[in-house]
């Protein structure tokens, strides 16, 4: 806190006598709350962390800003009965406040109304349900803001039993670090090896810290420490779910060495001693840590299997009021952009006659059948841009799946932007992916469909199709690129559009759910290689029945997610928006993570959203990871760094997994993608740092690289990315290839001087780094549109190094109205942008 005049303090120091005695918190029971995850409106100062009213230390304290309406809140990591709520005040009190609580951080229930509070400690009987809960101060008693010592919550979690301590050392063997080590004799790792004659030590200085990374997140329960005779003499015990954000479980001062036990209560991956005052002249220097963690006595395996969440609608041809439903959903998405709604659509085998689906945000639409041909619709599903006064260029966040359309008028319309996929469909007839008007349109991708008649982009920018057959295709824009699409036009790119190749190199179409008879199953399809055509109705795959999923609902937590994927489960995530207190790590060969109705994971305080380890054959698809509202450093990690196994034969993939930092609010996230494993197929993706919505600015969504790619012989297939505020694709990895990209630089760089680098202005859109010798891509775009400062002429597009493993074909460069301008293409070469024509300059190859 701020420093008092003295006369502030003596008055501060006056009005306590008249409040209750500060006491410790209550040592009987152990709150539900204790060691939890804790957030706030406001922190004073880095001093006074929200943390702190959550770590069973009455000596810490969190604090805010000065201000009346601040709240405190803390997750309890799952649902609670919550009977009583003890708010230890310090001086800066709350006068009148609320006690309120969520079952999902967003909608909240008042359990108590405090008015004329007096501070010191207030015991507050409750009842009821949920995970958060919060302080929400409304008046302030001083000047000051508010300032709790501790904030304890009590009740029941689940119904399950109280945990029981485990005998065995989590930590033995185990990775670990510390800030120092006093010589090479004296490392980390011999503080967490089991042998009481090896010990590690630190430099001679306050403060130091030794962690060991238990592996996944834990629950736990005791820490022992030997320490040899350069002990502390106050400590902290802390834990972390990501190694950079860190709990604090138990404060230790007077301490006397030797051997001693700590029951703690909290969760972690990884969990560090933090000396801050040494007993001796020398370091900190410990024979052995031992941590031990706990087990819940009724949690029991979590079950795969069940029903499919109150998200989903499935339907059959007999449904009552059909198109009433499409109608309901459609009034509520159309135009919520940011909104938190998300539907998944399942239509029956069968045939539908009549219906028009209208699909908006986070709305998609999927057939349940083996074949697309197998669910018929007579009728439309339609995308079009009323809303946005037929302007289709933020149509974002739906799709179509697994259905044959019969269009009512011989041609549906599907007027999308990025993050729209369009996968699996035969259209019988002709398709329109313009608007009505033929406004202004930015997508898109088709994969794995048939359409009889002709398709029409007219006022699309750019388009990518893949593995697919067309009656024929009419125009484009600037960049329309094929693979593998029988009936595709030629390649014209020195004169016109198209980019077009014979064949898609590798391939893998998106798992999907379908009915077999009256059972869900998911259908995992094979890689295919030098792919031509639709996979369908062949059907080269696998089927897992649902039971092997764990069936993802709101209100799930990271916990459970991350226990069922320990027990071999998959996941199915269901429509909604789940908020990560941990990474989720997945870890088995061949785990299937599949999203419906664009579920949305978002990582709170700071956390990575999703870790794939270095294992063959996992499945990435269907989701959107939103950035929180504290820095993440990577959202999606695809193999650890370092990586190095050969999955060739059995590659991940990425299918339809989107990001997004800010829009929805402030977001922020170093990285939003990096590959570290080789062999990667990323089929379709859109990294987006937003340029409009809320929480939208230079450094308010601050994201600095959108895909780096730093494993071998990954290939990207669709790649939408846009905005970043250094390099949008910044490629490490050897043989990477990449077949359609698309780019706008970020709208809102301040000015030259904020993206010159290296005597360079601007970042590239794609970039490969200097010692790769192999690299080819093709159909590649990057606009410039500086709306902030319009004066900006970025140097180049592209930047690779000039060798003879490194070749774009059909590269362009376009300044949207003149707002900013290119110097150059690729490298130092290709001729400029300029003017307000909006006009492109290309390379068709380079060297």
């Amino acid at each position: 806190m701020r420093r008092r005049s003295l006369g502030v303090a003596l008055a501060a120091a006056a009005a306590l006598i008249t409040l209750p005695a500060h006491a410790p918190a209550s040592a009987a029971e152990t709150p539900l709350s204790q060691g939890r995850t804790a957030t706030s409106s406001s922190d004073e100062n880095g001093g006074t962390p929200a943390a702190y009213a959550v770590d069973g230390d009455t000596g810490t304290r969190w604090s805010s800003a000065a201000g009346d309406t601040q709240w405190l809140q803390v997750d309890l990591g799952a649902t609670a009965s919550v009977t009583k709520v003890v708010l230890d005040w310090e001086a800066a009190y709350g006068k009148d406040y609320k006690v309120q609580i969520s079952a999902d951080g967003s909608t909240w229930t008042d359990l108590k109304s405090v008015t004329g509070g007096d501070g010191g400690t207030d015991t507050l009987d409750v009842s009821g349900q949920g995970r958060y809960v919060r302080m929400y101060g409304i008046h302030r008693a001083t000047q000051w803001g508010y300032s709790l010592w501790e904030f304890q919550v009590f009740g029941t979690t689940g119904g399950s039993t109280p945990s029981s301590c485990g005998t065995a050392n989590a930590a033995k063997g185990k990775p670990a670090s510390a800030s120092s080590t006093e010589n090479a004799g004296t490392p980390a790792s011999a503080a967490f090896d089991g042998d009481a004659g090896t010990r590690w030590s630190s430099a001679a200085s306050d403060p130091q810290w030794v962690q060991v990374d238990l592996g996944s997140v834990q629950d736990l329960c005791k820490v022992d420490l030997s320490w040899e005779a350069a002990y502390a003499k106050e400590f902290q015990i802390q834990a972390s779910t990501d190694g950079r954000t860190w709990n604090t479980l138990r404060s230790v001062t007077g301490a006397t060495g030797g051997t001693a036990s700590y029951d703690v209560s909290g969760s972690g991956r990884y969990v560090r001693v933090y000396g801050t005052v040494r007993a001796t002249g020398y370091g900190y220097s410990l024979w052995e840590v031992a941590v031990h963690t706990g087990s819940s006595g009724t949690t029991g395996p979590v079950q795969g299997g069940g029903d499919l969440g109150p998200n989903v609608i499935v339907v059959d041809p007999s449904t009552p009021d059909l198109q009433q439903k499409f109608d309901q959903v459609f009034a509520q998405q159309e135009s919520a952009q940011f909104g938190t709604g998300r539907y998944q659509f399942l239509l029956k085998p069968g045939t539908y006659n009549g219906i028009n689906a209208q699909i908006g945000f986070y709305t998609s639409i999927s057939g349940l059948g083996l074949n697309p041909d197998d669910t018929q619709i007579n009728g439309d599903v339609t995308v079009d841009a009323g809303w946005f006064n037929g302007n289709a260029t933020q149509n974002f966040w739906r799709s179509a799946e697994n259905l044959a359309i019969r269009p009512s008028n011989g041609t549906d319309r599907w007027a999308v932007a990025q993050a729209a996929p369009f996968r699996r469909i035969h259209v019988q007839g002709g398709l329109n992916l313009a608007p009505n008007g033929y406004g202004w349109a930015s997508g898109g991708y088709i994969a794995d469909s048939r359409i009889d008649g002709t398709v029409g982009p007219y006022s699309q920018q750019q388009w990518y199709t893949r593995d697919s057959s067309v009656g024929g295709w009419t125009n484009g824009v600037w960049n329309m690129t094929f693979t593998g699409v029988q009936g595709a036009p030629a390649t014209n790119f020195d004169t016109g559009p198209y980019t077009t190749l014979d064949t898609t190199p590798v391939s893998r179409e998106k798992p999907f759910l379908y009915l077999d008879g009256s059972t869900y199953k998911v259908f995992v399809p094979a890689k295919r290689t030098n792919a031509r055509g639709v996979s369908w109705p062949a059907n080269a795959g696998t089927s897992l029945p649902l039971d092997q999923f764990y069936v993802v609902k709101p209100g799930a937590t990271a916990a459970t997610i991350n226990q069922a994927l320990s027990q071999g489960l998959n996941l199915l995530f269901t429509p909604g928006v789940y908020h990560l207190d941990r990474t989720i790590d997945v870890t088995r060969a061949d785990t299937v993570v599949l999203g419906l109705g664009l579920a949305t994971l978002v990582p709170d305080n700071g956390i990575d959203a999703v870790h794939v380890a270095d294992v063959d054959g996992v499945r990435l698809a269907g989701f959107l990871i939103d950035a929180g509202s504290v820095n993440s450093d990577t959202l999606l990690q695809i193999g650890p760094p370092g990586s190095s196994a050969d999955h060739s034969a059995d590659p991940t993939t990425m299918q339809d997994v989107f990001v997004r930092i800010g829009g929805t609010g402030p977001g922020l996230a170093t990285n939003s993608v990096v590959v570290n494993s080789d062999d990667v197929v990323i089929d379709h993706t859109w990294l987006w740092r937003a340029d409009h919505g809320s929480g939208v600015g230079w450094d308010t969504n601050r994201a600095d690289y959108g895909l780096r790619v730093n494993g071998d012989d990954v290939l990207a297939t669709g790649l939408f990315v846009e905005h970043f505020n250094k390099y949008d694709v910044y490629w490490n990895g050897e043989r990477g290839r990449t077949i359609f990209f698309q780019n706008e630089k970020a709208y809102d760089a301040p000015n030259a001087a904020a993206i010159t680098h290296d005597g360079i202005v601007g970042y590239a859109a794609y970039k490969v780094a200097d010692s790769v010798t192999t690299h080819e891509a093709w159909g590649l775009g990057s606009y410039c549109n500086y709306t902030a400062d319009p004066t900006i002429v970025q140097a180049h597009g592209f930047q690779v190094p000039v060798r003879s493993g490194v070749t774009l074909h059909d590269v362009l460069v376009i300044s949207l109205g003149g707002k900013g301008q290119y110097a150059h293409v690729v490298n130092d070469t290709g001729a400029p942008t300029s003017g307000t024509g909006t006009v492109p300059s290309k390379l068709t190859r380079f060297p």
